[in-house]
Formats: structure tokens, sequence, C-alpha cells
């Protein structure tokens, strides 16, 4: 009965070693790191490939300090305790270790190391083959370093001029802004009226090669149509009425900088063919002349108007649009960004008591309340002005907003027996007649009313005929 406990033992020894044997023929076939380990974890046999990626012979490898010679020191420290416990528990495991290769240099690898069991159930060999992830790794540590470089420079541009927030929807923004600047992409900005665009056409020319070149803007909206060609290339002498010279356009300006071209969707047909021809080419003739310039200008645009429908409705060149839509950055309303809304208060307060030569020394929480729940479909325009508006009325040192300059959204609409355009005219001239009291009277320059109010200045004296305002009231 001995005998034959015996004789089963060996056949079953006998079998296992034919297997092993045949496993080994097949692992030495398979182009990764394999290794056969006892069950405490010894190396008893290494495929071909493990052989020839290390250098080391099969002695070697069974050698007690093959560990020491394959892994890179830290690994080793780092894996010991984890693989000894794994092993214990006999359940498969994995770890990411560094293997030495035979010229020198450490690669990283995926080692799964998967039990072989007897039929108790216990672990008497260990199956580890190792998958090469270096590029994976190399591809995970150069985004942990542009992650950080990106956080450290949106840190940077975190209050870039009147750029102030902290919302998701401002940092998705700002790290546009902060990939896109270096290059020397077109980019464009899209967004509602008093979004604060041009800033962030200014912050991208900031960020680039070309800082230290002109910045120069160009409002396709507020120059009439039979002259934004002329501002825009230049004319020569005698080019149309009233050219008694020839004169650089804003592209010749802007060569080795930036040109901003804000309200886009507005530019004539005309016009957008040669603003392609510029972007496609980097040429162009003045207006009257057939002596062909070169520019290096980038390109950044805005507009307020849905682009694509526009080309869907003719009014806007396809091949246009998608030379200008190469880098989008869609800028958020302020009803999106209402994480932000109390620190631009804040700022605006500081800014126009100190103008103003004010002392405030806290904002009331109500008003904080109220501009939290507004819409502003002025957006941050808006928001600017009934700040300075109130700083310019308010007494003594808190802040605060008048609630009725600020309906409330949710409030049901109120009767009127007015007309529509009545409405709105009545509206339009309170707007006009507040940005005129807070400019005394003062149409154009910077801190004019047209200014104030972000629309040109011949609009706005139209507008002042049409509604029959008095500017010497506010003198």
């Amino acid at each position: 009965m001995l005998l034959t406990d015996i004789d089963d033992r060996k056949r079953a020894e006998q079998k296992l070693r034919q297997e092993e044997q045949e496993l080994r023929q097949i692992v030495d076939t398979i182009a990764q790191l394999v290794v056969f380990l006892s069950p405490d974890g010894d190396a008893l046999y290494g495929n071909r490939f493990t052989l020839e990626y290390t250098g080391l012979s099969l002695e070697d490898l069974k050698a007690n300090n093959f560990r020491a010679r394959v892994f890179h020191p830290d690994d080793v420290e780092r894996v010991r305790e984890e693989r000894r416990k794994a092993l214990l528990r006999g359940i498969p495991f994995a770890n990411e270790q560094r293997a030495r290769r035979h010229d020198g240099q450490y690669r990283w690898f995926y080692i799964r190391y998967n039990p072989l069991r007897d039929e108790q159930g216990r672990a008497i060999r260990w199956y580890a083959p190792g998958i090469d992830i270096e590029d994976r790794k190399q591809a995970e540590d150069r985004t942990r370093q542009e992650n950080f470089a990106l956080r450290e420079q949106i840190d940077q541009v975190f209050m870039l001029e009147e750029i102030v927030g902290s919302s998701p929807a401002l940092k998705t923004v700002l790290s546009s802004v902060v990939k896109v600047a270096p290059t020397d992409s077109t980019v464009l900005i899209t967004g509602e009226t008093g979004t604060g665009k041009e800033l962030i056409a200014r912050a991208v020319h900031k960020r680039s090669q070309r800082a230290s070149q002109p910045f120069i803007t160009v409002n396709c909206a507020s120059i009439p149509a039979s002259l934004i060609a002329s501002e825009l290339f230049g004319h020569e002498k005698g080019a149309f009425t009233g050219a008694l010279q020839g004169r650089q356009g804003r592209f010749e300006l802007a060569h080795s900088g930036t040109i901003f071209l804000d309200e886009i969707g507005e530019l004539p047909h005309e016009t957008q063919t040669a603003l392609l021809r510029v972007l496609q080419e980097r040429q162009f003739e003045r207006v009257g002349g057939n002596r062909v310039l070169s520019t290096d200008v980038r390109v950044i645009a805005a507009t307020n108007r849905d682009l694509a429908a526009a080309v869907a409705s003719g009014t806007f060149r396809a091949d246009l649009f998608y030379r200008l839509n190469v880098f989008p950055v869609p800028v958020p309303p302020l009803r999106d960004r209402k994480e932000d809304i109390a620190m631009l208060v804040a700022y605006f307060v500081k800014r126009y008591t100190e103008k103003a030569g004010r002392q405030v020394s806290k904002i009331d929480k109500n008003t904080l309340k109220l501009c939290q729940s507004y819409p502003w479909p002025g957006n941050i325009r808006e928001l600017q002005n009934i700040v300075e508006r109130s700083v310019i009325l308010s007494n003594g040192d808190t802040f605060s907003i008048d609630p009725a300059w600020l309906s409330n959204p949710n409030a049901p609409l109120r009767e009127s027996s007015a007309s529509l355009t009545q409405n709105l005219q009545n509206y339009e001239k309170e707007l006009i007649e507040t940005a005129l009291a807070q400019s005394n009277g003062k149409v154009a320059g910077s801190t004019g009313a047209a200014a104030k109010l972000g629309i040109p200045r011949s609009t706005l004296d139209l507008k002042i005929k049409l509604l029959k305002i008095k500017k010497s009231t506010f003198r």
C-alpha cells in the first residue's frame, strides 16, 4: 500500500515536470518577461526573452540576489513586503517595477503573479509575466508635468487685467488661453455682449511670443461698411474721394504682433473675401493699389453672433468661418459664473471708490444676494456700470445697490399699457441718460458715455438725437 502511494506521487511529480517542460517551451516563444517562482517567491526559471533582456544566465536568475540585480533598488524595497503578504495569501496580485536591461537602462513593467494550485488548492508554483509599460509611464509623467505647469500658469493669469473669478467656467476659459497662447494659431472668441472677450484676446496676446509687439484692435461693427476695407488694409492716395494721401491699415500697424477683430460677424461680404486671403496667403493689397504686401500677424477674432447660423443663411463665408474657428474659446455669460459675482462686485467697488476718493469698508449682504439672483443680461459690463453708478450715488462706508435697478427675474411680468417699442425706447433712454450723467455729458473718449455703454460714438449720437435727449443737462 505504501509502495502504491509512492508510485502515485512519483507519477504525479513526473507529470508535473512534463507539463512544466511543455510550458517552458511555450513561454520561450513569448516576447515578454516570464518568470516561474516557487511558493516562497524564489525564481525557478526565466524564459528566453527574460534572459536576453536582462543579460543574465538561468543560474544568475536562480540566485538569491537576482531581484537586486534585475529590479530598481527603490522598487525592490517598495514591493518587498507587499509581495511577501500576497504570496502568503496565495491569490493573484500585480505590481509595477522597473527592470534593468542588459545595457543598464531601466524600463517599467507591469508584473502579474498567477498561482498554479495542486488538488488541495495549495499554490505550488507562481507564473509572473511582465508587460513593458515604459511608454505609458512616460506619457503619464508628461501629463503630470503639463498639468502642474498648467496649474501654475492658470494661477499666474488668475486675475489678469480685469479677468476676475475662480468659477469652474472661468477656469476652463483660462486653461484654453494658457494652451493656445504660445502657439500662433488663429483664435475665435465667442460669447454674449459684455462678457469680456477683448480681455481674453489681450490675455492670449500677452502670453504669446508676440507679447512685446503691437496689439491692434478693430471693432468691425463701429466702422461704416464703405470704410472697413481701408481701415483694415490701408489705402493709396486718390483711392476714393477724400483720400488725399496714402494710409497704412491696421494689418500693417499690427505687423509681427496681434490684430483683434471684434464683432467679426458684422464684416461686409466683400471684406470677408480680402480677410480670407490674408489668413490663407498672409498677403493683401491696399485699397486703390496693386502692390502685394506681406504680413506676419496673428489674428484673434470675436463675435456675439452665431457664425454657424450666419454661414447657413449665406451672410458669412463658410471658408472664412473655418479659417477663423481654428481654436474656439467660448466665454460663459455671467449667469453661468455666479461663484464669481461677489469677487467681481468687490473688485469694481474697490476700483471706483479709489477713483472717486471714497472709503467703503463693507458691502451690504442683501446687495450680494440680489446680484447673485439677477441674470445679468448685459453680463460683466452691466455689473461694472451699475457698481460705478452706485458708488457715485452712495453715502457712508457700506456699499449697496438700489434693488429697483435689478428686477427679480422670478417676479411676474408687470402689465404695461405702452407698446413694446415704447417700453424699449424708455429703457434705452434711461440707460443713455445714466451713462451721460456718469460721464458729465461727454459722449466720446475712453470715459465717455459711448464707451460706458459699449457702442460706437456715431451710434450713440444717433440715438441721442432720435430719443431727444439733451446732453447739456448733464454737464
